[in-house]
């Protein structure tokens, strides 16, 4: 079993505790802040979720960039940064910038490097350490759902949305749930969500990138139509994160797609199943997921 499969089935232990770490954390956004939320890759897609996930709670205002791409001149009064090394070169040049400006908050599972703390304790003016949920893999999966896991809880009840309690218990089962054969069988994904959810579809496709080099898309799911259902065919499948509109099932299946969805799971508990299949499909196509191609754990930039 790779290192990362075991990672992977560790999630639904880590949002139990990032629920109850997130009852005693004081460097959450409060209701009604303007708030940014940061990262890069993986981190960022999480961003994307939480934020979609605070205005669904009626938290306020909440944009989400990556980190290179954050813009000069918005006025916030928070930032968060989510960063599982501490290292990440756009990160700390971001939080520098900010540094004095505007409050920051950052979650790391990686406090210290060695016998010195990570940059990242410094660099933030709040951080929240979930260095339990840290990862030896390259390939991010727990540290990354244990992050968002962390953040909605601090949201208290989100109408539509699952506490972080109930998703945990859904995550149970996405841990050891039979991964659905025409997603295992498939030569193309696609990937689609709503709301926070598309957040997880732009990972998911990420995950299967990362690990097993396939060919992956993910949209918003009512952008689907337009246009990207024509990459959608026979041996092709289209994963639905959430609840599937109305009308989508008919039109994967009238192109002689497979779909893929799971609308009473937790969607987050769904991305599990989306590891999952990352990993399996790594190691038929004779790949390591522990040491995928071109990837370091942190991009540190000279």
């Amino acid at each position: 079993m790779s290192r990362t499969a075991t990672e992977i089935a560790t999630q639904p232990a880590c949002w139990h505790r990032a629920a109850e770490a997130a009852l005693t954390f004081d460097g959450l956004p409060k209701a009604g802040e303007r708030v940014a939320v940061t990262g890069c890759g993986t981190s960022w897609f999480m961003a994307i979720a939480y934020a979609a996930l605070r205005e669904a709670a009626g938290q306020g205002e909440t944009d989400a960039f990556a980190s290179s791409e954050f813009p000069a001149g918005r006025t916030y009064d928070r930032v968060v940064a989510i960063t599982r090394s501490g290292t990440t070169t756009e990160v700390l040049e971001l939080l520098g910038r900010l540094k004095g400006v505007v409050p920051t908050t950052a979650l790391t599972a990686t406090p210290s490097l060695g016998t010195e703390a990570s940059p990242v304790m410094d660099a933030a003016d709040s951080v929240a350490v979930l260095d339990w949920a840290d990862e030896q893999s390259v390939v991010q999966t727990r540290f990354a759902t244990t992050a968002l896991a962390f953040l909605r809880a601090g949201l208290g009840d989100i109408p539509g949305v699952k506490s972080v309690a109930e998703a945990a218990a859904d995550a149970e089962l996405a841990v050891t749930d039979p991964l659905p054969p025409a997603a295992l069988a498939a030569e193309q994904w696609t990937f689609l969500g709503r709301g926070w959810t598309y957040g997880l579809a732009l990972e998911a496709a990420l995950k299967m990138r990362e690990a097993a080099g396939a060919w992956t898309e993910s949209y918003p799911a009512m952008e689907y139509r337009h246009g990207p259902i024509a990459i959608t065919g026979p041996g092709r499948v289209a994963w639905m994160f959430g609840v599937l509109p109305e009308g989508l099932a008919g039109d994967v299946a009238r192109v002689g797609g497979e779909l893929v969805a799971r609308q009473e799971v937790d969607p987050l508990a769904d991305l599990i199943r989306a590891q999952r299949l990352a990993v399996a499909l790594a190691e038929s196509r004779g790949f390591d997921p522990d040491r995928p191609r071109n990837l370091t754990r942190s991009v540190i930039l000279s």
